[in-house]
């Protein structure tokens, strides 16, 4: 016997925690965290500073996150219960900013691991704090928020100031929004129409609102002209639909969960026969635009020193001329900012030590999410956001980065799913 469909979204509860009151402490809680994720967006550093200044070296960019971490600490003070509940629950997590703070004693340029690894912890703590303050629905709305603020900015940059919304040197016209490179916009945009999708399901009552967003975030999607990020869209909301078709119980659970694992299958058949296809749809080279010479060199790097690596953040700034860097660069024939491949960027500056534990950390959340799907609610905003991080963790360094607005969601995403789901949070299951 099949159980019966659940409907979306769920009626409410009895049971639900009240959010915290007086109402002028929401409000707030919900300014301040719009705020941390402003800011660790980095929309703000090329309007400020322009293209040519490396944002890791200066001390004015770095200067002007320190409203984020005080942010944090704000936010931190008014769920510092949740807070701890979380960290208990994720020691994988706290593993690993361990191994990268321990790394101190073995990076090639210690100094730059000590700043930088405090940035991380700030920057972890902010992704803890917004998991643990908010529900599934507030948080989809609060992410939403932050991310409309940021479409509709660079909707105005693009359409008034070509200078700043567009790119001139590489691929003029295309769009790049507040950022100094078009992929980096159209990566920003496919998580924003994931939230705005999510919001609109999460609050009926705001969906127009948010299923208009959601249509400006995809035509600037377009035209940033970015096709991996119009792949990694198409994905989030595949994703989307088979957790909505997933919950609805009995034989259309089963056929749901099927058809996945079986595009899957295919899919992964047809990369691994036919890659030079795959690659041409997406406007690349067979060397991924220089990827697979960054990989190459980096191996060779890290054959040298497997198990501690370089140090956290010390590899990428590193002047020597007899250093990693210049060997990587060398053989690249360019130089590279980091890794372009998050797996491969802890086992570079962590060893594998730092890629074990970064690896139990994600396989957690991502167990999580899985579970989340049949159980929870929640898995309509975590699972499509991280099907898609885990496909720019292959192309891009977006785990365990200080300052970084994608490392802050995957930890927030993680935090939510970490803790209890109970009352709206966990609806009847399949």
């Amino acid at each position: 016997m099949t159980s019966p469909a659940v409907a979306w979204p769920p009626p409410q509860e009895a049971g639900l925690r009240a959010e915290p009151q007086p109402r002028w402490r929401t409000v707030l809680a919900f300014g301040l965290s719009v705020l941390v994720l402003l800011t660790y967006s980095g929309a703000w550093v090329s309007p400020l500073i322009g293209e040519q200044t490396d944002p890791a070296s200066s001390n004015l960019v770095r200067n002007l996150y320190f409203p984020a971490y005080g942010a944090t600490i704000a936010l931190a003070a008014l769920c510092w219960r949740d807070v701890l509940r979380v960290l208990l629950r994720e020691p994988f997590l706290i593993l690993l900013l361990c191994v990268a703070a321990a790394s101190t004693a073995w990076s090639v340029e210690p100094d730059q691991t000590q700043r930088r690894v405090i940035a991380l912890a700030f920057t972890t703590l902010s992704g803890v704090v917004l998991g643990a303050r908010w529900r599934w629905a507030r948080l989809a709305e609060v992410l939403a928020t932050a991310f409309a603020i940021l479409a509709l900015a660079s909707l105005i940059a693009g359409l008034f100031i070509p200078s700043v919304g567009r790119m001139a040197v590489l691929f003029p016209g295309a769009w790049r929004g507040l950022w100094d490179e078009k992929n980096t916009f159209g990566a920003v945009m496919t998580f924003a129409v994931l939230f705005f999708g999510a919001a609109a399901l999460f609050a009926p009552r705001r969906a127009l609102l948010w299923g208009l967003m959601a249509a400006v975030g995809l035509a600037l999607i377009l035209l940033s002209t970015s096709k991996t990020s119009l792949l990694a869209l198409f994905l989030g909301l595949g994703m989307m639909g088979f957790v909505l078709l997933a919950r609805r119980g009995g034989a259309v659970t089963v056929v749901a969960v099927y058809g996945a694992v079986l595009l899957a299958v295919t899919l992964g058949a047809a990369l691994w026969l036919a890659p030079d296809v795959f690659l041409a749809l997406l406007g690349k080279d067979a060397t991924l635009t220089g990827r697979t010479r960054i990989w190459a060199g980096i191996m060779r790097q890290i054959r040298l020193r497997p198990v501690l690596g370089y140090g956290y953040g010390a590899v990428w700034n590193e002047t020597g001329n007899w250093g990693p860097l210049a060997k990587i660069t060398k053989e690249a024939g360019f130089v590279a900012h980091h890794a372009h491949n998050s797996w491969l960027e802890q086992w570079l500056g962590l060893g594998l030590v730092g890629l074990w534990t970064w690896a139990a950390y994600y396989c957690m959340a991502l167990g999580r999410a899985v579970w989340a799907v049949f159980t929870s609610r929640g898995a309509l905003l975590a699972f499509p956001f991280l099907m898609v991080y885990s496909l720019i963790s292959l192309s891009e360094s977006v785990a365990v980065v200080y300052n970084d607005l994608r490392w802050v969601l995957f930890v927030c995403l993680a935090a939510r799913l970490a803790l209890p789901q109970s009352g709206p949070e966990a609806e009847s299951r399949p």
